[in-house]
């Protein structure tokens, strides 16, 4: 079974393209065929930083293509082994599909009010739509050394009622370098900023694997 995860956000500068990156270089590191579905035409982020990639000759190599509609990048997608939908921000409708395409839908967001509300009601919203809410998860994107401050955008999360990721992705020059460099935030020279960006990409890639194991489950009975 194909994994399908998909990345959306109510708000640009979000994170969400950084995090359709990282997901897919862990997915690419262990051996699987990956595309990043790159929905926001607009801004070509993750199609651009693959190009960057296969010209410095990175590997795992990771392959990201511009599509206007959901159903044409899971159509082109199909026979590979995974698929990350990288949404646009504000497209309800293109957001809800990829929702119901997904096995998991992560919602990145920073840990201010400003961020935290239009991601919970995101979640409301898909939740209202019919997504299962075990399905939505949070990423914590964009921190600072504040550990109270992270400490109380997880616990507003939490009560919203979805599960908040494992880890978090601080605010750190070094990730946009790597980035620059066609590079994912678990491959700068730093070891602990490797360790902190492959726990989230862990947490994410350990539920969609419950995830289909639940659908297989289900088609079994």
């Amino acid at each position: 079974m194909q994994y399908v995860i998909g990345i959306v956000a109510q708000k640009g500068g979000s994170g969400k393209s950084t995090l359709a990156r990282l997901v897919a270089r862990e997915i690419a590191q262990l051996g699987l065929d990956v595309l990043i579905a790159d929905l926001d035409t607009q801004q070509t982020t993750c199609t651009d930083w693959a190009a960057d990639r296969a010209k410095a000759g990175i590997e795992p190599r990771i392959d990201a293509e511009p599509f206007p509609y959901v159903r044409r990048a899971l159509t082109k997608a199909r026979n590979r082994d995974a698929v990350v939908l990288d949404g646009r921000p504000h497209a309800s409708d293109q957001t809800t599909e990829i929702a119901r395409a997904a096995h998991e839908i992560v919602i990145p967001t920073g840990q201010t009010l400003d961020d935290l509300r239009p991601a919970v009601a995101l979640a409301h919203d898909l939740a209202d739509a019919g997504i299962e809410p075990r399905l939505i998860s949070f990423a914590v994107m964009k921190t600072t050394r504040s550990a109270a401050e992270l400490t109380a955008a997880r616990g507003y999360l939490s009560e919203a009622g979805y599960t908040v990721l494992d880890g978090d992705i601080p605010l750190s020059t070094a990730y946009g370098t790597a980035h620059d460099t066609g590079r994912a935030l678990s491959e700068t020279p730093f070891a602990t900023l490797n360790q902190r960006a492959e726990l989230l990409a862990r947490s994410i890639l350990d539920r969609v694997r419950a995830a289909m194991a639940r659908k297989r489950a289900a088609a079994a009975r």
